[in-house]
């Protein structure tokens, strides 16, 4: 199933960039939990995001106040029943006009085809950390 998932990952970031959330809602189950970092980018707090209807806040937000997202990611490793991926982010403000860049680091929860929870990080060791693979 790790290839799916990896395939299904794949397809989420695709449908984010594309802002078609409704998309990204098929790759995760009704219960997701969704950590986002994008509130940190900018000086806040992460913040949790619950189910599909917390995921389309989340994104409903984000668009309301970027012009343009975009991630791209360079490699996704297959952990059996998570996924870690390796990426950049970059996002322009809609009133400032203000780009922003920065690497993530994505690490999916999956099962039975679905993500059941996804954790953005913007430090690659605490990322690695949580995904038990640090030192």
């Amino acid at each position: 199933m790790s290839q799916e998932n990896v395939e299904a990952f794949e397809r989420g970031v695709d449908a984010i960039n594309r802002g078609d959330i409704e998309a990204l809602l098929e790759e995760l189950d009704p219960e997701v939990e969704w950590q986002d970092v994008f509130a940190l980018m900018l000086g806040g707090e992460t913040r949790i995001y619950r189910g599909h209807e917390g995921v389309r806040k989340l994104f409903g937000d984000l668009y309301d106040s970027f012009a343009e997202t975009n991630s791209k990611y360079s490699e996704i490793r297959d952990l059996g029943d998570r996924t870690i991926a390796i990426g950049h982010l970059r996002a322009r403000g809609i009133e400032s006009g203000a780009a922003t860049e920065s690497p993530i680091w994505t690490i999916s929860q999956w099962n039975d085809g679905k993500a059941t929870r996804v954790r953005t990080y913007l430090d690659p060791d605490a990322a690695l950390e949580a995904a038990g693979l640090s030192d």
